[in-house]
């Protein structure tokens, strides 16, 4: 059986890469991965760190790209790969323009679609935007659909899914944050970003407030709220506020215009992997618009403050873990004093069990890939 992994982005191949070694360890399985670099410097990172290395790699990233440049670039190439592997099936992650244009092609060819992150959804296509309509153009092509929750799976059958096409596994993300802690743990080794001014802090007892802003959504005012809330927790003196920029022009110009001089704030350089979950272990919450973040955070006990108005992972908001707070800088600013100053409302978040998943997601996706094709198999030849 020959199936290809397509990923383009940091998280992609985050969540993709646990998949991607458990299906090479099984018998009779051939494995393509595919990369279309739609993030190419931060996705290298994480791909070295995990020893990832695509069979593929179509290099599509373009100096200032549109959302259109992207789509079509990514239909055309990986159009030619598959007329040229003829996969058995192709499996695509989550919900970013790689993951719609490359399920859009293996359609255009007949060729079944596997999608790992099925279902979350926001209720609005333009929340997160354009993430949320990939993500359900994803929905109607793929025959395999892996929910990482319960709601996800309810989401795709009040959708009309086959319930039997539902395969309900939690999510990969947590499979890859347990195998780099694990790798971590061996090699004895916290790799904590090398910036002087974060390490001084943590020495001092400071705090740590771990930030992520990068969501198109909140381009302009939402940036603009999101590091007037940044400045006015730092201004406490108990904490350091650590800021990954992301190196969107769109994020990094107005986030180092308005932070970059505050001494008790560090922007960072784009996180590889080991840095992030370092970064996670040490934090004392997190603030983020990030999707991913909401999952890996609480499976290490760390109260998420979603700096979103809607979320397509409720499930966290629901169990207690994760609040959804917008992008109001006065309350951005009140939710996290709560959380640093009040001890009972910091353990009700921080003990909650995460809903996302025991780890065990890629083992339960190779087990449904491999068993409906010895399922299809039997009924072909009429055994």
């Amino acid at each position: 059986m020959k199936i290809l992994v397509v990923f383009g982005t940091r998280p992609e191949a985050i969540k993709c890469f646990p998949v991607v070694e458990e299906l090479r360890r099984r018998r009779g399985v051939q494995v393509i991965a595919c990369t279309t670099a739609q993030h190419r410097h931060i996705l290298d990172q994480v791909m070295q760190l995990v020893g990832l290395v695509p069979d593929i790699d179509l290099h599509l990233m373009r100096d200032k790209p549109t959302l259109t440049d992207i789509t079509t670039d990514v239909l055309h190439r990986i159009g030619e790969v598959l007329d040229k592997e003829r996969p058995d099936r192709v499996l695509v992650q989550g919900d970013t323009t790689t993951a719609m244009a490359t399920a859009m092609a293996a359609f255009y060819r007949g060729i079944p679609v596997g999608h790992i992150e099925a279902g979350l959804r926001t209720d609005t296509i333009l929340s997160p935007w354009p993430e949320e309509a990939n993500r359900r153009i994803v929905s109607v092509i793929a025959d395999m659909h892996f929910a990482p929750t319960t709601v996800a799976r309810d989401n795709l059958l009040r959708e009309n899914v086959n319930p039997g096409a539902i395969y309900l596994t939690g999510n990969t993300v947590i499979d890859a944050l347990h195998a780099v802690r694990d790798r971590l743990a061996l090699a004895e080794v916290s790799p904590l970003p090398d910036h002087p001014g974060l390490r001084a802090a943590l020495d001092q007892g400071r705090r740590l407030i771990l930030m992520t802003a990068h969501r198109r959504e909140n381009w302009g005012d939402g940036i603009d709220a999101i590091c007037r809330a940044a400045r006015a927790l730092a201004e406490r003196g108990d904490v350091v506020v650590a800021l990954p920029v992301h190196p969107n022009p769109r994020v990094s110009v107005p986030v180092r215009a308005a932070l970059g001089d505050h001494p008790a704030i560090c922007l960072l350089d784009p996180l590889d992997y080991a840095e992030f979950v370092a970064m996670l272990g040490r934090a004392e919450i997190v603030l983020t618009d990030s999707g991913g973040v909401q999952e890996e955070a609480p499976a290490l006990g760390k109260p998420v403050l979603v700096l979103r108005d809607t979320t397509e992972r409720p499930e966290g908001v629901a169990a207690g873990c994760a609040r959804l707070i917008g992008l109001d800088s006065g309350r951005i600013v009140a939710e996290a004093t709560r959380l640093l100053d009040d001890p009972a409302a910091y353990r009700a978040m921080s003990k909650v069990a995460n809903p996302y998943g025991d780890g065990t997601a890629s083992r339960q996706i190779a087990d449904a890939i491999l068993g409906a094709a010895a399922g299809l198999h039997a009924r072909a030849v009429g055994t």
